[in-house]
């Protein structure tokens, strides 16, 4: 059976890890060695805003000992990630260049929302319970070092997710800040939790019943250990959740270490983390939390593996990332027949024209995203429909999506109704989006809301057809389609000048 050796290295907040996986094509993914160090780059950058020299010299040093581990595994393939620490920190660039100059690792920085997905491939796909948890409504909680990533889940498909400054790194920092002051750091400290997923209790729960919690992250090995006693394995009730919170705040972490055989820098993390999942199982009133054991390195491999189609993890991901901007479209209150019936027509478009426009998968779901949510700016006001829908899009996390891509979604809606500038007048206002994809995806974008203007889906069939440097539509309706028509010739303008075919559109009566 033929197989590929892969390593997936995490440089993260408060360790650095690295696995070998084996990846067949009938079996997946089987890890073969993991190796990590402890290395909180996260309270440098938490604190000072930068990584400091010395702590950039011990990650070189511990990629170096990752390089020797590939070795020999003859370990050629592989992806290096960095989260909040370095993505967070003043000098990202520079340890960047750093460790490709000393180590010869290129590690990509991952955006937030690029991590937490991983993270939920990760879970998906080495959780053999998930779909049926899912299936229930449920929070899956990933405990970072820097934050909290909630994300919920209806009918097994993602609907919402937020990113909180809670992690658990951050909140012993500060509860070390705390505690010097006053004797009751600990309650206030708690407090401020509370409040915080009070805060996304009331945004985004609602009066919704989530029936149950799945915790992942670096702590859930940890608190197995202290708790020895309930054979905790991928389950923990609220009683047990209580029980470990009492035995946790009555022992130090020098105790925890002593007795429990957890690292030092690690057991001072517990605390914190016990607090958050205790609390957010009273703000869900969630039945029990699920525990499932892993790292971003499983979310690394299975993301490498999903992407490069080398073995079927049996979840298609996309699905999530369509489902949660659903939802957004939901709470802004858009009009869903007016969106499905355009992205028909939008996906049509783009799948006729693939050999003039070369965009690949990525940019298909991006249009699809953009057709989602490209009214939502009128739950502002009507005014200023294109720049509200930008700065909502803008500040709306879209887990699986890049900041890049998200950029790109939130260009395309502003430029679906306004006029795009040639690249010099508008680079700046840009950001990291690229230009020609903007343009592209706002040209398929005016053209498919024009067809439905009316919002009253007047088109009951089509046909899109490239022919001699045209792109012929034929609607099939015996509707009157004048302010179609109309605004269809206006926005064939712009589409010509992207991609040198002109639309035309022609309609074919039924009687």
């Amino acid at each position: 059976m033929a197989y590929q050796v892969f390593a997936a290295i995490n440089v993260g907040s408060n360790d650095i890890s690295m696995k070998i996986f084996e990846i067949t094509t009938k079996q997946g993914f089987k890890e073969l060695d993991c190796i990590s160090y402890i290395l909180e780059l996260g309270s440098d950058t938490y604190r000072l805003g930068y990584v400091s020299n010395e702590k950039v010299n011990e990650l070189c040093d511990c990629l170096m000992k990752f390089k020797d581990k590939m070795k020999e595994y003859d370990c050629k393939e592989y992806r290096a990630y960095a989260t909040s620490a370095i993505r967070e920190a003043g000098n990202s660039l520079m340890i960047i260049e750093m460790i490709e100059q000393r180590t010869g690792f290129r590690v990509s920085i991952l955006s937030n929302s690029e991590h937490r997905f991983m993270m939920l491939k990760g879970c998906a796909s080495t959780m053999k319970e998930f779909d049926e948890i899912t299936g229930k409504n449920t929070a899956l909680l990933d405990m970072g070092a820097g934050s909290i990533q909630i994300s919920l889940f209806e009918k097994q498909l993602l609907t919402a997710t937020q990113n909180i400054k809670i992690g658990s790194v951050r909140v012993r920092d500060m509860m070390s800040g705390i505690e010097s002051r006053v004797s009751n750091g600990e309650e206030v400290l708690e407090e401020f939790v509370q409040n915080e997923l009070s805060t996304f209790n009331t945004m985004y729960l609602g009066d919704k019943n989530i029936k149950n919690v799945i915790a992942i992250g670096d702590e859930i090995q940890a608190l197995q250990k202290i708790a020895p006693e309930l054979k905790l394995k991928n389950l923990m009730s609220k009683d047990q959740i209580d029980y470990i919170y009492k035995k946790i705040m009555d022992a130090s972490p020098q105790e925890m270490a002593l007795h429990y055989g957890v690292p030092f820098e690690r057991a001072t993390l517990i605390r914190p983390a016990i607090i958050i999942y205790r609390t957010l199982v009273e703000t869900t009133k969630a039945d029990a939390i699920f525990l499932h054991d892993i790292n971003l390195t499983d979310g690394i491999v299975a993301d490498y593996v999903d992407q490069a189609k080398k073995y079927s993890i049996g979840r298609a991901f996309e699905e999530d990332i369509l489902a949660s901007a659903m939802a957004m479209a939901k709470r802004y209150k858009c009009n869903k027949t007016h969106i499905s019936y355009i992205t028909n027509l939008a996906l049509a478009i783009f799948d006729a024209t693939r050999k003039l426009h070369g965009m690949d998968r990525t940019e298909r779901l991006q249009l699809q995203i953009a057709c989602i949510l490209h009214d939502c700016g009128k739950f502002i006001n009507m005014q200023n429909v294109a720049n509200n829908s930008y700065s909502i899009i803008m500040s709306t996390e879209m887990m699986g999506l890049s900041h890049k891509e998200r950029e790109e979604v939130a260009n395309a809606v502003r430029y679906n109704t306004l006029y795009l500038p040639a690249y010099p007048q508008v680079k700046d206002s840009l950001g990291d989006a690229s230009y020609t994809t903007v343009a592209k995806l706002a040209a398929i974008l005016r053209v498919a809301n024009a067809l439905d203007r009316s919002h009253k889906q007047k088109v009951e069939k089509f046909t899109i057809q490239v022919k001699e440097r045209k792109l012929v539509i034929v609607v099939d309706t015996v509707n009157n389609i004048t302010l179609e028509a109309a605004l269809f010739k206006q926005k064939a303008d712009f589409f010509e000048q992207i991609f040198g075919i002109r639309p035309i559109l022609k309609q074919r009566r039924n009687v």
